[in-house]
């Protein structure tokens, strides 16, 4: 025996009083084996996993246990989780299905229940397709049959999408699925009919169109989309809102791409349904939104699929504006397993168009390199912007669009990740442009090799490396007076913006300052140091203060005057530590430049001294040339 054989019903059950209660009485073997073909052996069921691909069983169900795992794989669960993962469904959408497969009555909160789903406007809509499907062979459905050849569709294609078409017949899909026992209010309720204002009978809401029918994630058709082939508007039309069509939650082609989704691991989301098409015959599970934007649930529906979809869109202004909503859409949804990736296909191209004119190769081709969320975000931003951004305010535009995208992010270490690839794009831009006013940085030395010890002498590189650690905290200053008086980034936001700090610690301080005042203009002390804290920041913060003084009282327009001079010295100043540190840095690089004879000290009190005289020239670096 297997336990595969078709659930039992239990007409009559006696509501469950608790979900443990309901987990308990659910027959496991006998749930797993309508997806996985089970063989006893001793006390338990084994199987090849559904989970990971495997020639030999290694999936074991333990009835009495409660609890199925995989060897191979180490998935393990109960019949609940099972459920959840093959099906790729939500907590409460598995319980309603194991519902529905065991006839078990699942534990209802207390108050008012939800109302169900009609079962009979899942028979209508199938019924409904059925009809659709057979009126595309009649003869006055050849401008379809013509449209779907043009698209590239063989017949097998057609059939396995089941597409369709809808006569110009006000009526005639009404009189059939009467004939067949459909009432015409349940047809009306299901979107298929339309009640004309005023008196009359229901009509036929798809007319002179291609069917597109709409399944939802378990197969189950809940709607139509139909494509006219014509000048009627609007081209595309959807089943309008029903009890089991709800636009901003389905995705098209979810029901086919979910097992290849998970063996593969990749998921391509596209704009349409003819680009579903293409991209499942290229060997791409794929899915597109209703007509509209893709919303919170939908992203969430294909994050359950596999970590980082592939956003797949067309190569011209409308489709790379459509791509940056939907990155803005994203970011507070971001965690360490869930992302986006892009492709921006060649401007004029879809999908569809490529995979007709360069076939599956071509159109795998252009998926082989998506570009991932960061870099796609800025190239998109910084596209909209003049080439040489010779303009402050588009520089100051630039930063505050990466910023507040960053700021949408909720996930603190997807925040920080991103807020620190998109500087270092940033940087780069403008060092290319010749716009950044900071020198660029350079690596430590490596230090030199083969050469003889001495007593006195410390390796440059550890010196200079060494020097960094003494020197973190001395960027306190720059962001003390921030700290107490946020107003200040009125005047100073884009001097900060350009600012690397050597501490990480502080650069983390410095992009939540940045952050939090993208969000709220009208920032007080206050509410910086509620962000900071709910960072986990508000330890650093409060040593900050410490070590760089409180920064002064915001007050009269003096007072504030004299705190941006002293923050800008402040800056300047280590600035020019930086500079003077490179300099020794590019001269411990000297093959001829090998040992710095100074201590530590030595060399700290050496930058202190050109600090205070910057403007005279600086005294002989101390560093002993190599000997021959």
């Amino acid at each position: 025996m297997t336990a595969g054989g078709a659930a039992r019903s239990r007409p009559g059950a006696a509501t469950t009083a608790s979900l443990e209660e309901f987990k308990a009485r659910l027959p496991l073997a006998e749930i797993v084996g309508h997806w996985v073909k089970l063989s006893r052996r001793g006390r338990e069921w084994v199987g090849l996993c559904p989970f990971h691909n495997e020639k030999t069983p290694s999936f074991t169900v333990a009835e009495d246990k409660g609890f199925y795992h995989c060897f191979g794989c180490g998935a393990h669960g109960d019949a609940v989780s099972f459920v959840m993962a093959v099906e790729r469904l939500e907590f409460k959408e598995a319980i309603a299905r194991l519902e529905e497969l065991t006839g078990i009555e699942a534990p209802r909160r207390a108050g008012p229940e939800a109302k169900r789903a009609d079962p009979g406007l899942y028979e209508a809509n199938a019924a409904a397709a059925l009809w659709f499907q057979a009126r595309l062979a009649d003869p006055e459905a050849g401008a379809a049959r013509a449209y779907l050849e043009r698209r590239g569709l063989d017949r097998a294609t057609i059939g396995a999408f089941r597409l369709g078409w809808a006569p110009a017949d006000r009526s005639a899909l009404g009189r059939s699925l009467a004939r067949q026992g459909f009432a015409s209010a349940l047809l009306v309720s299901a979107g298929l009919l339309r009640v004309p204002e005023g008196a009359g009978e229901p009509y036929a809401l798809f007319r002179e169109r291609v069917i597109f029918p709409i399944a939802d994630a378990r197969g189950r058709i809940v709607g139509f989309g139909g494509r006219t082939l014509g000048d009627a508007q609007p081209k595309y039309l959807n089943t309008p809102d029903t009890e089991l069509f709800h636009k901003g939650r389905l995705l098209y082609g979810l029901d086919r791409a979910i097992e290849p989704a998970r063996r593969s691991g990749r998921l391509v989301v596209a704009e349409g349904y003819m680009d579903v098409i293409a991209l499942e015959r290229a060997g791409f599970p794929a899915v597109a939104p209703l007509g509209t934007a893709m919303g919170e649930e939908q992203l969430l529906r294909c994050w359950r699929l596999v970590d980082c979809p592939i956003v797949c869109l067309d190569g011209d202004a409308a489709g790379l504006r459509a791509a940056l909503r939907l990155a803005e859409r994203a970011a507070p949804l971001l965690r360490p397993n869930r992302s986006l990736a892009f492709v921006v296909l060649p401007e004029g191209e879809d999908p569809d168009s490529l995979m007709r004119t360069g076939g599956a190769e071509a159109l795998a081709g252009a998926l082989a390199r998506p570009e991932p969320f960061a870099a796609f975000v800025f190239r998109v931003v910084r596209a909209g912007l003049s080439p040489g951004l010779e303009r402050m305010e588009e520089r100051a535009r630039l930063r505050t669009t990466l910023r507040g995208l960053v700021a949408k992010v909720a996930d603190p270490d997807v925040r920080a990740s991103l807020a620190e690839d998109l500087r270092a794009r940033l940087t780069a831009e403008l060092e290319r442009l010749g716009l950044d006013r900071r020198s660029p940085r350079r690596g430590a030395p490596s230090g030199a090799r083969g050469l003889p010890p001495a007593s006195r002498a410390v390796p440059a590189s550890e010196l200079l490396s060494g020097l960094g650690r003494l020197e973190s905290w001395r960027e306190a200053p720059i962001l003390a007076p921030l700290l107490a008086n946020p107003e200040l980034l009125a005047e100073v936001e884009e001097e900060l913006a350009e600012l690397v700090l050597e501490n990480p610690v502080l650069e983390r301080l410095r992009q939540e300052i940045l952050l939090c005042w993208s969000q709220d203009h009208h920032l007080d002390a206050t509410g910086l140091a509620d962000h900071l804290a709910r960072c986990g920041l508000a330890e650093p913060a409060a040593r900050v203060r410490q070590a760089g003084g409180s920064g002064g009282e915001a007050g009269t327009d003096e007072a504030s005057g004299s705190a941006n001079d002293r923050w800008r010295a402040t800056v300047a100043r280590l600035r020019r530590r930086l500079t003077h540190r490179r300099e020794l840095d590019a001269l411990a690089q000297r093959p001829d430049m090998a040992y710095v004879e100074r201590p530590l000290g030595g060399l700290d009190r050496l930058l202190n001294a050109r600090d205070e005289d910057a403007a005279g020239e600086p005294p002989p670096y101390p560093i002993r040339p190599r000997e021959s």
